[in-house]
């Protein structure tokens, strides 16, 4: 590899890390800000909520990567213009294409990296996510019932425990059931546990006692037992199957998806994903080759390249709306799959030519400005 393509490369691989980085964290706190539900409202550890969050990073990074390695493009060859590097390489005799050449590098490493990521890491790690929030929802024990705090488990029935074992035993426990005005009920328990029958959760409680205070008179009734179960019907929401969702499935799946009842009535959504897992990471190349031709086109001007710059950016942001819109499309109709690939392929060619045009174009000037020979 030659000195200067290795050290534009370099630039480029430094740049297009950190603004991927800065980005994933940006939008991964923004979207993490979402689930703090979980932490106030279920009692759910910071330690389980940030690997709860964290198997949503590589979804944002297959879309953050494509932008980022744009924006790596359009600093790192608008700052070699600035500081008058590129004079320097142009007057060398760099053409467009030697002088695109790393970034082109870049755009293609990241390209095989962004399907590897939509291919398999994305749906492992989003198919475990969803896999975990439903098990959060639906273990009560592990989430609802916290150690030495005083758990809410719907309306009017409240319960708190001494200490619960890694086991899920539970122990030092007391209920306090005020959901029906006319029958307020207290009751303690030496240890127990919360289980998951056909009718609901229920905690069963172990050698304590039930109070109940009557309203009229004031008197209180005490009943003693080996043995209790109380009913949480509030908590008995869950749903037993989960139909997985296309950004939960592998290739295989959405392209060739097994004949259910859910997967027909989604058969556009599933084939609309799965070409999109196939196109999206195109867009990178695309992206970049956009970059290369708005800035190394054209006449050259020392003091920057704002305008070229501002007008890559429009290009970048007008395909990715296309992108999203023909995703949305392809959902409703079949027929717009096609078009999903065209419109990541028309850039791709389109920045090829305006590059190889230009390249040209300099191969000509000098035999252009020699004089004819009497």
């Amino acid at each position: 590899m030659p000195a200067i393509t290795r050290y534009i490369l370099n630039q480029l691989v430094v740049v297009t890390f950190f603004v991927t980085l800065g980005l994933t964290f940006a939008v991964w706190l923004t979207q993490a800000l979402r689930f703090l539900d979980y932490i106030v409202n279920r009692g759910l550890s910071a330690t389980t909520f940030l690997a709860f969050v964290g198997l949503l990073l590589p979804s944002f990074l297959g879309v953050v990567l494509p932008i980022a390695t744009f924006c790596a493009t359009l600093f790192v060859y608008n700052r070699l213009t600035l500081d008058s590097e590129m004079v320097v390489l142009r007057g060398a005799g760099l053409s467009e294409i030697q002088l695109a050449k790393p970034a082109v590098a870049l755009a293609c490493g990241a390209m095989v990296l962004v399907y590897g990521i939509v291919l398999y890491l994305q749906p492992l790690s989003y198919r475990a996510f969803k896999d975990l929030q439903y098990r959060i929802r639906s273990d009560h024990s592990a989430v609802l019932l916290q150690e030495g705090q005083f758990n809410s488990l719907g309306p009017g029935v409240t319960v708190y425990l001494r200490e619960r074992s890694p086991d899920g035993e539970l122990f030092g426990i007391l209920v306090h059931d005020k959901s029906d005005p006319r029958r307020v009920v207290t009751m303690t328990a030496q240890r127990g546990a919360l289980v998951h029958t056909e009718t609901g959760p229920r905690v069963i409680m172990a050698k304590g006692n039930r109070q109940e205070v009557d309203p009229k008179s004031g008197r209180v009734s005490l009943l003693h037992f080996d043995r209790y179960a109380v009913e949480i019907t509030q908590l008995a929401d869950v749903p037993q199957a989960r139909w997985r969702e296309p950004k939960e499935r592998f290739l295989s799946e959405l392209l060739d998806p097994p004949p259910t009842l859910e997967n027909r009535r989604a058969r556009g959504e599933l084939l609309a994903e799965g070409h999109h897992r196939l196109v999206a990471p195109l867009y990178t190349l695309a992206f970049v080759l956009v970059g290369l031709a708005c800035l190394l086109s054209g006449e050259w001007n020392r003091r920057g390249q704002g305008n070229r710059v501002i007008f890559a950016i429009l290009l970048v942001a007008l395909l990715e709306s296309l992108a999203l819109a023909l995703h949305g499309l392809a959902q409703r109709s079949a027929a717009a799959i096609p078009l999903m690939y065209l419109a990541a392929a028309v850039p791709v060619g389109a920045g090829i030519y305006v590059l190889l045009r230009g390249a040209k174009r300099r191969r000509m000037e000098p035999g252009m400005l020699r004089s004819p020979s009497k």
